[in-house]
């Protein structure tokens, strides 16, 4: 798996495999026409979409930010999106066990970004996946997932997280909180209301999860957003913000669902088009 020092931080990528996912329904409003040019689709118009996982070490504690799709989609839901289930299998294969991690970070609730938060046990009894973690998600999103539109109630899948805040294994955050020091959540709303983005600095350097908000390289123009947006004009606001600090710093952008360059540096070339920099 991809891996990188970031001052004392060790950085990895672990994904859960990829799925496909309906290309119009990937690019929103963009025509085919441009997309096309950048990520490849078959001929039912599905591409690939990822599901990348960021693992940080920082000398102390093992910090895994979002889990993935996890193992308990409905039969309904794997015929959409198949169940790849990879996550498990990819820490492992590193010598990383569940009890390894000591935090959870979800930036929302979404199936395809906590669905090994748990697992099914015992007589078929919610469990968590990684027993000793503190588990960490938006509380906004949360409240939201408990009464969810019409539009998007697919997205949620409550055994992924309410067992976790009934037992008091969750933490629902504000949106401005240090979890531990060097990594921190800020709000950054588009995708829906309370999507938060993850910070890690060390050393005068700094990464970001970013999320749903620029969910791969080929959406990091202002105006390239998803169908799954709920506030695709505050999208492109919350781009506008990133960028104006994640460019100047150098920030090393994290993209959940980009299935070939999981990470990146956002630049803009000579005349001012946004770019993406491989490390």
């Amino acid at each position: 798996m991809p891996s990188l020092t970031l001052g004392d931080f060790e950085l990895s990528i672990f994904s859960d495999g990829t799925y496909p996912l309906d290309g119009g329904a990937f690019f929103g409003v963009v025509p085919k026409v441009m997309w096309s040019r950048k990520v490849a689709s078959d001929e039912r118009n599905y591409v690939q979409a990822g599901l990348n996982s960021l693992l940080i070490r920082t000398g102390k504690q093992t910090v895994l930010v979002e889990t993935g799709m996890g193992n308990k989609l409905s039969e309904r839901m794997i015929k959409f999106y198949g169940q790849p289930a990879k996550l498990l299998a990819n820490l492992s294969a590193t010598g990383i066990a569940p009890a390894d991690i000591d935090i959870v970070i979800n930036t929302h609730l979404h199936f395809d970004h906590c669905g090994w938060n748990t697992v099914r046990g015992k007589e078929g009894k919610i469990v968590p996946t990684f027993p000793r973690a503190k588990y960490y998600a938006p509380e906004g999103e949360w409240q939201y997932a408990r009464r969810p539109s019409e539009r998007d109630a697919i997205s949620y899948i409550p055994e992924n997280y309410d067992p976790l805040v009934e037992s008091g294994q969750m933490t629902l955050l504000k949106g401005r909180e240090e979890i531990i020091p060097g990594i921190s959540v800020k709000t950054s709303p588009g995708h829906t209301a309370h999507m938060q983005a993850v910070i890690i600095e060390s050393r005068g350097r700094t990464a970001c999860y970013i999320s749903d908000l620029i969910p791969t390289t080929a959406h990091i123009d202002l105006t390239w957003g998803m169908s799954f947006d709920l506030y695709p004009l505050q999208t492109i606001e919350s781009k506008k913000q990133y960028y104006a600090k994640a460019i100047p710093e150098k920030w090393l952008t994290v993209f959940t669902h980009d299935p070939v360059t999981p990470w990146a540096y956002v630049e803009k070339d000579k005349v001012g088009k946004m770019a993406a920099r491989r490390v």
